[in-house]
C-alpha cells in the first residue's frame, strides 16, 4: 500500500508541474505550513498532558487509580504484577480522559510487562489491546482541542456522541474478547 500511495503521489506531483507548475508549488508550500502548524499545535497538547500524566506519577495518584481500577484489571485481565496494573490503570485513565497519544509511554510499558518473557499473545495482551484501541471517553480533550484551535462554533458538542460511540466499542471489544478467550488457553 505505501508504494502505491507513494508512487500515486509522484505521478500526480509530476503530472502538475508539467501542467500547472505554480499550482504544485504553491501546494506544496500551503501543505507543508498546514502540516508544520498541526504538528506544533499537536505538540502543545501532548506535552500539557504528558505533564499532567508526571504529575500524577510524581503525587503517587497513579497507585491510588491502580487500586481504584485493581477489580476491573483482575477481571478483565485477571492476576497481574502489581506496577503491570498501575501501568494499565495509567492507560485507561488517560485514554478515559482523551489524553490520546499522551498515554502512549504507558500503553508501551503496560504491554512489555504483559508480554513479559512471552512469546505469544496472552488473553491479557489482547484485551488490554481491545481497551486502548477501543479507548472508552468521557473526555475527547485531544479532539476538543482540535476544535478549538480550528475554531470551532461548539468544540464540546462532540462529548456525548464520543462517549456513546466508545463504550459501545469498547464493551463489544470485551465481550468478543471473554468469548474467544474461552476458546484459547494461554500457556503457562
Amino acid at each position: 500500500m505505501n508504494i502505491i500511495w507513494t508512487s500515486l503521489t509522484i505521478i500526480c506531483l509530476c503530472v502538475l508541474l508539467v501542467t500547472n507548475p505554480n499550482l504544485a508549488f504553491n501546494a506544496l508550500i500551503d501543505g507543508s505550513e498546514k502540516a508544520i502548524n498541526l504538528g506544533i499545535k499537536l505538540w502543545a497538547i501532548y506535552a500539557v498532558w504528558l505533564g499532567i500524566l508526571q504529575i500524577i506519577e510524581d503525587t503517587q495518584l497513579d497507585k491510588k487509580i491502580a487500586n481504584l481500577l485493581n477489580p476491573l484489571i483482575k477481571y478483565l485481565m485477571g492476576n497481574q504484577h502489581p506496577e503491570t496494573n498501575k501501568q494499565i490503570a495509567i492507560n485507561i485513565t488517560a485514554n478515559f480522559l482523551g489524553m490520546g497519544n499522551a498515554c502512549t509511554p504507558s500503553g508501551i510499558k503496560s504491554i512489555n510487562l504483559l508480554l513479559k518473557n512471552k512469546k505469544k499473545a496472552t488473553n491479557a495482551s489482547i484485551m488490554f489491546l481491545i481497551l486502548n484501541t477501543t479507548s472508552l471517553q468521557l473526555l475527547p480533550t485531544t479532539v476538543i482541542g482540535l476544535r478549538l484551535l480550528n475554531n470551532s462554533t461548539n468544540a464540546t458538542s462532540i462529548i456525548l456522541p464520543c462517549f456513546i460511540a466508545t463504550l459501545c466499542s469498547t464493551v463489544i471489544g470485551i465481550i468478543l474478547c471473554k468469548i474467544c478467550s474461552k476458546f484459547y488457553k494461554d500457556e503457562n
